[in-house]
This record gives structure tokens, C-alpha cells and sequence, in this order.
């Protein structure tokens, strides 16, 4: 439930990023809080290794299972807006919803950017020095710079942040032995209680860390993605077993609680619908900052006394929230999301130093312009998005396939159509240390099993089965998916497009797609498929009708 307290705050917050102007909002209005009580908290999470300003447009569905239904933040667009009072058109509807994306984009401007992001943690720390900063995870991988330090110059901007403390996911894919590495060089505890080294059981990272802020005891517990050896590849870390693992939780948040922690937080890269279960299970925690599922809310949502607070990702917020401790307990909260435009803050000189050395010797190849769109590129949306099509695209015509299958990664700006595509641009959603290429043939009984695995992946009945993505992306395939259909019964219609008639169970069709988990799989980076189709000329790919939701499903 999201109390009234809570929403009254939301709508200062709003009114603040713009009402109904046709402008950004200042930096004085971005930054205006009434502070309360003794502990202020700075949230950043997903950033993905998104150094400066971008465009990032929202998804238009989220549909959610059961309990989730229809109750933040499953909940988009228009009814997203609706719910919290936010102004259509206003600059806060423009970074919490898609509508209007690409008129509002041109609008307001891009959001985040590190420099910018600096600039609001140290204008909350000249107010409260003891302010917390902690990092979501999904922070050292995503661009083609930190693919190319293999993380180490996102631990130079945590170091510029003086962060006080990480968890991870994405940072698993650059081995087991660079993540060591990047984690004794981090100015900060990698905190990650959920990953046990599977000969001996025991923890392999830090899971708790102490901090005394406002004269009370924090406590901030580390949780990484459970699923990282189901959802990314199995062999870079295979001495490391994860999961959510309630019991060792619960010793913790216990354990925090006798050595006089008057507040636990749980820094979570869970993904939000398993965090909303955790909270209603695990007690003793009072925040929960959840990460994974990139889910911006203007409001904490509460479950009993757990708040659970989501700040978006790629830089585009920062969450404060503040905390009133009486008698060993939390009484009173405060809370904004702060959006971060680009064009209202002033960039910190010190950050924007950092970010111009570390881009600097790749700059001929960031800039290079390899094609132009003439619509909007977004990545974000349950089922599709229109650069997962021209990823799809690239694919069939490079591996002379029937059907492209893309993951749904969910990171990577949104490019407002019109305008060159530079190599940064596609690498910004393929930089990966798996980025590999691959053609088999698959029978299509064994394609409705795959999205129907999938499907599950993401909407099983109970959270703590589902891993947080979208729906894997298809090019030449239509299909219909209800969510809420039992297991083996979600996707249905199977369309090959290229000829109009249904996918033949017994049939064998050429597929193409990129990022095996398997170790092995070899293939030329898709990067050089994308810069090769976009060789031909300007793109213009729209949103598919082919690949849709059941009506109702929202």
C-alpha cells in the first residue's frame, strides 16, 4: 500500500519536476526536500556503465501475476500517471511513462549522466554530510568503454561517488576472476550475502556492513540477482552457487538487529516482484532498495513495515529518502525521486573531467556514425521493442534465417528517430562479453517450447520463479502471449511471417540469434551484423502487431 503521506510528498515531488510547464524543471526545484529525521539515503541502481546524458523511454506494458496485478509497478503509461497524479506532458510524465516519448523527448532533453548525478549526491551531502549513497548493482557493465576496462572504469566513478556500498549482477559476466579483482579495487563493500562457493558453502563476498549516520546504527545488507547462473552463462562463475536463501536472511537482518542496528536496509538486486514476497516474509527490515527489473515509482511501496523504494535505471533518478528514528525503531519516512535532466543540472567539473578521460581514447570509434534511424530505437516493453527488431533484422539477413531470436535485455538508451546512429549507439545495447552469433535449425515444437520456457521464466505464479526480464524477442515469428494462462498454455498462434502460415510442430526452420549461455558457442559479435544491415540505408522500423498480448492481459 502506498499511504497518503507518501503520495502528498510524491505530488510535491511532481509539481517540482514541471506540472504542466514546457520546460525542464530548475535544479532548485529538482533538489527542493524537506528533510526529516536523522538518516538520509541516496539510491542509484542499473546504471549499466551509462557514463552521460541519454534518452530512455519506458515500457508500454509490465503486466503482472496474480497479487502483482495491476498495482505498481505493474502499471504503465497513462494508468501509471493516473495513478500518481502526474500531469500528462509534464517533464515527470515524460521520464516515468512513454506516451508522446518522442515529442516530449526533444522537449525536455536527455536524462542522467555521471556528472550530473554527482552533482545532485554532493548538493544532498552539503546538506546532510552523512547521507548513505548506495548503488543498485548492474553498474560496470552495459557500455562499450567499461567492455573494453572490463569494469574498471565504472569502479572509478563509484570511487568519484564515494559510494558506501554495491551488490551486482551483470558484473558476474566478466568471470569469476575479474570480479575478484574489481572488487578488491572498489572504494566500497561489494555486498552480495547470496553467493556461497559451492565446495564449501560459504560466503564469498561480504553480506553485511555497519555505517553510524545521524547518531544511529545502519545496517545494509547486500543481496545480488539470485538467478545470475540461469540467466547469464553458467561457466564464467562456476565455483559460485546463488539463490535468495530466506533463512540466511533472516539470521542477518537478526543479527543486525542485536548488534544495535536501529535501521536494516536490504540493498537488493532481486528484481521488485520478489522483493514485494521477501518483505512479506522476512521481518525486521525497514527498506528495501530494489534493483534488476528497472522499475522507476515516485512513492515507496509498503509491505507491513518494509518499504520498498525502485529508482529506475541508466542515471535517469536518484531516490532520497529520509528517516525518522525514535526508541531504536523507524517512525517517519520521507521520500523523492529525483529525475535527472541533463539540461536542468549542472554538471559537476570533477565528474565531467573523469567522464571526458575515460572516454577519451575510444572517441574516433564512439563517434562513428555506422547508419540513421527514422523513427524511435527503444529497447523497453514486455514483448518487443523497435531496436530488438532491427537487432532481429540484422540477424536474419547476416545468418540467411527464418527467425531471429534476441534476448530482452532491458539496458540500452532509447534514439529519438531522425538522427545518425553511431557505433556507441549499438554497442550501447550489445556490448557484452558474449556477444556471439549463432544459426541451428529447431523443429517448431521446439520453438513453442523455448518461449513457452521463457513465458515462465517470467510469469510463474509464484515470485521467487520469476527472473525479471521481458519476453525474448522475435524477428519473422508472431505469436500471442497470455500471461496468465497455466504453464505450457501462454504462448499461442505461432506465425511464420515470411510465408503467413502457422509454425508446423514437426517442421524444421532455420532461427538465428546472439548471447549463448553455452560454453563454446563461437560466432562473429553481433554488432557486426547490426553495422552491416544498417550499411544499406536508413531504417525505419515500427512497433510489430505480430507479437502480442492476449486482450485483457493487462
Amino acid at each position: 500500500m502506498i499511504s497518503r503521506r507518501d503520495l502528498l510528498v510524491a505530488g510535491a515531488a511532481l509539481a517540482a519536476g514541471g506540472g504542466a510547464r514546457a520546460a525542464p524543471p530548475t535544479q532548485d526545484e529538482l533538489l527542493r526536500f524537506d528533510a526529516l529525521g536523522q538518516v538520509t539515503i541516496l539510491h542509484v541502481a542499473d546504471l549499466h556503465a551509462q557514463l552521460v546524458p541519454m534518452h530512455l523511454r519506458e515500457p508500454n506494458a509490465n503486466p503482472g501475476i496474480g497479487e502483482s496485478r495491476g498495482v505498481p509497478p505493474h502499471v504503465t503509461g497513462p494508468a501509471l500517471l493516473a495513478r500518481f497524479g502526474i500531469a500528462p506532458g509534464s517533464a515527470m510524465a515524460h521520464a516515468l511513462a512513454h506516451p508522446e516519448f518522442d515529442r516530449l523527448a526533444a522537449l525536455y532533453g536527455p536524462m542522467g549522466g555521471l556528472d550530473r548525478i554527482a552533482t545532485i549526491v554532493k548538493a544532498v551531502r552539503a546538506e546532510r554530510p552523512d547521507a548513505l549513497l548506495l548503488d543498485g548493482g548492474d553498474t560496470l557493465q552495459g557500455s562499450w568503454t567499461a567492455l573494453q576496462s572490463r569494469g574498471a572504469e565504472m569502479v572509478e566513478a563509484l570511487r568519484l561517488l564515494n559510494a558506501d556500498a554495491t551488490t551486482g549482477h551483470w558484473e558476474f559476466t566478466y568471470g569469476a576472476e575479474r570480479v575478484r579483482d574489481l572488487v578488491a579495487a572498489m572504494p566500497c563493500p561489494f555486498l552480495a550475502g547470496n553467493v556461497q562457493d559451492t565446495e564449501w558453502s560459504e560466503d564469498v563476498f561480504d553480506h553485511t556492513r555497519s555505517f553510524e549516520r545521524g547518531g544511529v546504527r545502519v545496517a545494509v545488507i547486500g543481496q545480488a540477482f539470485p538467478y545470475t547462473p540461469v540467466a547469464n552463462p553458467r561457466w564464467m562463475i562456476p565455483d559460485w552457487s546463488f539463490g535468495i536463501h530466506e533463512d540466511r536472511l533472516r539470521e542477518r537482518v537478526a543479527a543486525a538487529r542485536a548488534d544495535g542496528a536501529a535501521v536494516v536496509i536490504l540493498l537488493s538486486h532481486n528484481g521488485f516482484d520478489v522483493d514485494r514476497k521477501l518483505a512479506g516474509r522476512v521481518d525486521g527490515i525497514d527498506v528495501i532498495l530494489t534493483a534488476h527489473t528497472h522499475d522507476a515509482l515516485p512513492a515507496p511501496v509498503a509491505v507491513g513495515r518494509t518499504l520498498l523504494v525502485a529508482s529506475g535505471s541508466h542515471g535517469k533518478f536518484v531516490s532520497r529518502l529520509d528517516l525518522q528514528v525514535e526508541g531504536g525503531r523507524v517512525v517517519g519516512h520521507r521520500h523523492a525521486l529525483i529525475p535527472v535532466f541533463a539540461d536542468a543540472i549542472a554538471p559537476d567539473p570533477e565528474a565531467a573531467a573523469l567522464v571526458a578521460r575515460l572516454r577519451a581514447p575510444h572517441a574516433s570509434d564512439l563517434a562513428r556514425v555506422v547508419g540513421r534511424t527514422g523513427t524511435t530505437l527503444w529497447r523497453r516493453g514486455t514483448l518487443n521493442g523497435t531496436m530488438d527488431d532491427l537487432i532481429c533484422a540484422a540477424l536474419m539477413a547476416s545468418q540467411d534465417a527464418e527467425i531471429a531470436l534476441s534476448p530482452a535485455f532491458r539496458w540500452g538508451p532509447a534514439l529519438p528517430g531522425g538522427r545518425d546512429i553511431t557505433a556507441e549507439d549499438v554497442w550501447s545495447h550489445t556490448a557484452i562479453t558474449y556477444p556471439g552469433m549463432w544459426r541451428q535449425s529447431l523443429s517448431g515444437a521446439a520453438l513453442k517450447a523455448l518461449l513457452e520456457d521463457v513465458a515462465d521464466n517470467l510469469f510463474h505464479p509464484d515470485p521467487y520463479f520469476r527472473q525479471g526480464g521481458d519476453m525474448v524477442r522475435a524477428g519473422g515469428l508472431g505469436f500471442v502471449l497470455d500471461p496468465h494462462a497455466p504453464r505450457g498454455r501462454r504462448v499461442s498462434d505461432l506465425t511464420l511471417l515470411r510465408s503467413g502460415q502457422p509454425i508446423e510442430a514437426a517442421r524444421d526452420y532455420a532461427v538465428a540469434g546472439w548471447a549463448s549461455v553455452a560454453e563454446g558457442a563461437s560466432g562473429p559479435p553481433v554488432w557486426d551484423a547490426v553495422f552491416a544491415h544498417l550499411a544499406r540505408g536508413p531504417v525505419a522500423p515500427v512497433p510489430q502487431g505480430q507479437v502480442r498480448l492476449r486482450e485483457g492481459a493487462l
